[in-house]
C-alpha cells in the first residue's frame, strides 16, 4: 500500500488515523520513504487455520460422534438402551472373555524387536494426550469416583463381577471421563449454547504434529522449564543428582515428593523422583523413560557439535537448529522405518504415498479414532517381561528379568539398576510380542496395571474400550465403511476377516451383531495385511492420520526451504541405531533397530553405522568459514 505520509510519521499513529484500512490481524512492516513523501506498508495475512494441530484444541472427528443422547452420554451408559436389539456388553467381560491372555501365552514376533513397541508408545506420546476430568468426585453429590458404581459425570465406572480377580469389595473399577472441549456437550449450556447443542468433543493437550514435543513440550511454559537458559550452547536441562556412567539423565520433576514408586530398600533420603520431559508420561515405564533420555542426550550432543562448528551462533540459534534436527529425525524414523512395518507396503502406498509437498488444505489435527482406538493397537504387542542384558547381550545375574508391573512409574530402576544400556540391549535383542487373535493383552496389563490416579490395579483393555465409548466413537462397521471396506452383517461375514473362529464365536456371543463391536476390539482382531502388523481397518486409519501429519505440516523436514538439499541428504543417513550409538555405551547394534536379529551375527559395530555429517550445517560468516573457532 502506498499512502501519503501523515504528519506524525509514526506507523502506529498513521494506522490509527485511518490513512489506510489495514486488517488488524495482518502482520505489518512499515518503511518510511520520507524523501518522496510516502510510507510503504508491506503486510501478510496469517496462515489459514492457525489452530489446526495446536495443543489444547479438540481432536478431529472423521465421523460424527455416536452418543446415546446425541450429544454427550456414552454408549452403554443407560442399560435400557438397546443396540440392534441387544444391550452392549460390559467392557470388563469383553476383556476377560476375548482380550485377556496369561503372561505365559506369548507368541514372539519373528521379525521385529521389542524396541518397535517402545517407539510406537513414544510417538503416540508425541502427538496425542487426552486430559481427563480434574475432578475425582461426582459433580452432583460429591461422591468419590473410587467409591461409587453410580454413573454420574465425570465418573463412568467399569462394572466387575464378584468372581473377578480385580473385584476388591467394590463392584466396579473407577473411570474418569475425558474433559470436554469448551462449549461442547453439557458444557455448551454453560457457554450460552441453549439453542444449538454441540456434541461433546475431547481435547488433545499436545501439538498434533510429529515435532518431538516429547523432548521440547507442547507449550512455551513447559519448553522454558526444560531448557537450560544459562547455557551458551542451547542445551536442555539435565539431572544434577544422578548420572549414567557420566551420561545425562532427564531432570527430576519440580513436584516433590513426586508420586513415583521408590526402591523399597532405600532410605527416605535416597528418593528418586519422577523425571521431567516434554510429555508428562515419561516415567510411565522404564523403556519409555529410556527413549526420552536418549533424545535429551541427542539434543545436547547436536547442540554442542553445532556450537563447535558455528561458534558465532548464540544459544537461541543453537537450540533452535538442534531442535529442528531432532524433530526431523523423529519424522524420518517414524515414516521411513516404523509406519511401513506397521501398516504394510500396500497400505503405505495407498494411504500415504510419496511426499509431494505441503498441502495447506490438509488438516493435521490428530483424529479421535486414531488416538482413542487405532494407535492403541500397540498394547497387544507389549511383552510381560522386561529384560536387561550385559555388553555381550547375555542375561546379567545382577539385573534379573522383571515383570512389567514392577517397572510402572519406577525411575529408580534406571538410576540404581544399571542405567540405559542394559535396558536398551534387552529391547534390541528380544522380540516384541506378536499380536495374536487369542493372545491380545497379557495379564500385566489386564490385571496389574498401575496408574498414579488410582489406589488399586486396573485393566488397560477395559480402559481402552470404555474410553472409546466415553469419546462417542462410532462402532466397528461404521469405520469399515468410512475406509471403503465391506460392512460385516453376519457371523459368517466376520469369519472372513478373522481367521480364528473361536474368537469370532466369543465376539458374537457378547456383541450379537458385528455393528455393535467396539472399534478398538474390531480393528485389533482383524487378520494382518501382508507385511503388516495391523489389519485393513487400523492400516487405513493409521495411514490416513500419518498422511495428514506429514502433508499438513508446513515444517515437515522434506518441505522446501526447511533444510538445504545437503542437509536433507545428511538427515537421511541417520537412524535410531545411530542415535543409540552416539548417546550410550552400546557399541554394537542392528542396522535397523526395529528389525529383530541375533547377536553377534546380525549386529554391526557402531563404527559401521552411518550417520549425518553436521558440516552441512556449517555457516559462512563474514566472508569466511568458521570451523573449530579458527578462520579458514
Amino acid at each position: 500500500i502506498f499512502t501519503p505520509l501523515p504528519s506524525s510519521k509514526q506507523a502506529g499513529s498513521w494506522m490509527a488515523h485511518g490513512h489506510a484500512l489495514i486488517p488488524r490481524c495482518a502482520q505489518t512492516e512499515v518503511q518510511d520513504f520520507a524523501d518522496v513523501g510516502f510510507l510503504v506498508v508491506f503486510f501478510s495475512f496469517p496462515r489459514e487455520h492457525p489452530r489446526w494441530g495446536a495443543s489444547n484444541t479438540a481432536l478431529a472427528r472423521w465421523l460424527p460422534p455416536a452418543y446415546e443422547d446425541g450429544f454427550s452420554q456414552p454408549r452403554g451408559w443407560d442399560p435400557n438402551i438397546r443396540y440392534n436389539g441387544v444391550q452392549l456388553p460390559l467392557v470388563r467381560e469383553v476383556t476377560r472373555k476375548i482380550v485377556h491372555a496369561s503372561n505365559e501365552a506369548v507368541t514372539e514376533d519373528n521379525l521385529y524387536s521389542d524396541i518397535i513397541m517402545v517407539w510406537g508408545q513414544y510417538i503416540d506420546h508425541d502427538i496425542a494426550f487426552t486430559p481427563q476430568s480434574t475432578s475425582r468426585t461426582t459433580f452432583l453429590n460429591g461422591m468419590e469416583c473410587q467409591m461409587t458404581c453410580e454413573k454420574q459425570n465425570p465418573c463412568f465406572p467399569i462394572k466387575v463381577t464378584t468372581n473377578d480377580a480385580l473385584s476388591t469389595g467394590v463392584a466396579c473399577l473407577p473411570f474418569y471421563r475425558s474433559s470436554p472441549a469448551c462449549g461442547t456437550g453439557d458444557h455448551g449450556i454453560l457457554f450460552g449454547n441453549v439453542t444449538a447443542l454441540h456434541p461433546r468433543q475431547q481435547i488433545n493437550g499436545l501439538t498434533s504434529f510429529l515435532d518431538a514435543s516429547t523432548v521440547y513440550g507442547s507449550t512455551p511454559a513447559i519448553e522454558n522449564k526444560l531448557r537450560n537458559l544459562t547455557s551458551k550452547e542451547g542445551l536442555l536441562r539435565v539431572n544434577v543428582k544422578c548420572y549414567d556412567n557420566h551420561r545425562e539423565y532427564l531432570p527430576f520433576t519440580d513436584q516433590i515428593p513426586s508420586p513415583c514408586a521408590q526402591d523399597p530398600n532405600a532410605s527416605e533420603g535416597e528418593r528418586i523422583e519422577c523425571f521431567m520431559a516434554g510429555d508428562s508420561r515419561s516415567s510411565e515405564v522404564t523403556s519409555l523413560t529410556a527413549m526420552h533420555t536418549l533424545w535429551l542426550r541427542e539434543h545436547n550432543r547436536l547442540a554442542r557439535a553445532l556450537k563447535n562448528i558455528n561458534s558465532h551462533w548464540n544459544s537461541e540459534t543453537v537450540y533452535q537448529e538442534a531442535r529442528k534436527i531432532v524433530g526431523a529425525l523423529h519424522q524420518i524414523i517414524t515414516l521411513r522405518d516404523y509406519i511401513p512395518k506397521i501398516i504394510g507396503p500396500d497400505a503405505f502406498n495407498l494411504y500415504i504415498g510419496i511426499y509431494t509437498g505441503y498441502d495447506p488444505t490438509m488438516n493435521p489435527t490428530v483424529s479421535n479414532v486414531f488416538s482413542t482406538a487405532a494407535f492403541r493397537f500397540g498394547h497387544a504387542t507389549i511383552q510381560p517381561i522386561v529384560r536387561r542384558l550385559n555388553a555381550q547381550y547375555l542375561d546379567d545375574p545382577e539385573l534379573p528379568n522383571l515383570h512389567l508391573h514392577e517397572v510402572f512409574f519406577s525411575p529408580w530402576r534406571l538410576t540404581k539398576e544399571g542405567g540405559l544400556d542394559p535396558l536398551l540391549r534387552g529391547l534390541l535383542a528380544h522380540s516384541a510380542k506378536l499380536q495374536v487373535q487369542d493372545q491380545l493383552l497379557n495379564e500385566e496389563l489386564t490385571e496389574k496395571l498401575f496408574v498414579l490416579s488410582n489406589n488399586g490395579s486396573l485393566d488397560l483393555s477395559s480402559l481402552n474400550l470404555q474410553r472409546g465409548r466415553d469419546h462417542g466413537l462410532p462402532g466397528y462397521n461404521d469405520w469399515r465403511e468410512f475406509c471403503g471396506l465391506p460392512k460385516l452383517e453376519t457371523h459368517t461375514d466376520l469369519n472372513t476377516v478373522i481367521t480364528n473362529h473361536n474368537v469370532t464365536e466369543k465376539i458374537m456371543e457378547l456383541y450379537h451383531n458385528p455393528s455393535n463391536i467396539d472399534v478398538w476390539l474390531g480393528g485389533l482382531v482383524e487378520d494382518f495385511l501382508p507385511g503388516a502388523r495391523t489389519g485393513p481397518l487400523f492400516a487405513c486409519i493409521i495411514g490416513k492420520q500419518m498422511k495428514a501429519l506429514r502433508d499438513g505440516d508446513r515444517f515437515w523436514w522434506e518441505n522446501d526451504n526447511v533444510f538445504t538439499e545437503a542437509q536433507k541428504q545428511e538427515l537421511k543417513k541417520h537412524s535410531l541405531s545411530r542415535v543409540i550409538c552416539d548417546n550410550t555405551g552400546i557399541s554394537e547394534v542392528p542396522a535397523d533397530a526395529f528389525q529383530l536379529g541375533k547377536f553377534p551375527q546380525d549386529f554391526m559395530h557402531c563404527d559401521n553405522i552411518s550417520g549425518m555429517n553436521l558440516e552441512a550445517w556449517q555457516e559462512f560468516y563474514q566472508g569466511a568459514i568458521i570451523k573449530n573457532n579458527v578462520h579458514l
